[in-house]
């Protein structure tokens, strides 16, 4: 199984004017532990919103491309925003599961991923433009381009080991990220 760490470094790696949106916990401290840019919006609480504050991002900011990079958990709460952007068609969108099978901030207890769920499937019937599934690290590779280039929106569940690495936590104070986020967008200074 792939590694979070490695596999959200790779995602970030060559990241030029890239906005990034992280759902919260594991993701957030992945994200961090990546590279703190200004370009970064973590989350804090609103389990469940990553994906429909990367959409209204990626709707506010057409000419820039956006990620999201939430975990399954999270996404198995905001499923109702895969339907949303599936409607919206935002070309320079793309979602990210890192997928664990875990609720890794309550205990990690198996999510229904662990038990069969498909959310690739669920990206497909909301009509996701393209949709895969990483297994390996040869389809990370494969899917990476798709990631950064492809006509969004673009939809990923990559599987990952259930193990925690160590928390990097990303500053909290929301007044700060908010407006050094803002400055990323609006001024077009990403670190």
């Amino acid at each position: 199984m792939l590694e979070r760490r490695a596999v959200v470094k790779a995602l970030v790696a060559r990241r030029k004017d890239l906005l990034v949106v992280s759902g919260l916990g594991s993701c957030t401290y992945d994200l961090a532990a990546a590279g703190d840019d200004p370009g970064n919006f973590y989350l804090w609480g609103a389990m469940g919103a990553a994906s429909l504050i990367g959409l209204g991002l990626a709707l506010a900011q057409p000419k820039r491309r956006v990620l999201v990079v939430t975990g399954d958990g999270e996404m198995l709460m905001g499923l109702g925003g895969l339907a949303t952007i599936g409607v919206q068609q935002p070309a320079n969108l793309a979602v990210v599961v890192i997928d664990n099978e875990r609720f890794a901030e309550t205990g990690l207890q198996k999510t229904h991923t662990a038990h069969g769920f498909d959310l690739c499937g669920v990206a497909t019937a909301a009509n996701f433009r393209t949709v895969q599934s990483v297994r390996s690290a040869a389809a990370l590779n494969a899917a990476l381009p798709l990631i950064h280039r492809a006509p969004g929106p673009v939809f990923v569940s990559i599987k990952v080991s259930p193990d925690r690495p160590p928390f990097v936590l990303p500053s909290r104070d929301g007044v700060h990220l908010k407006n050094r986020f803002r400055e990323a967008v609006l001024g077009g200074s990403l670190g």
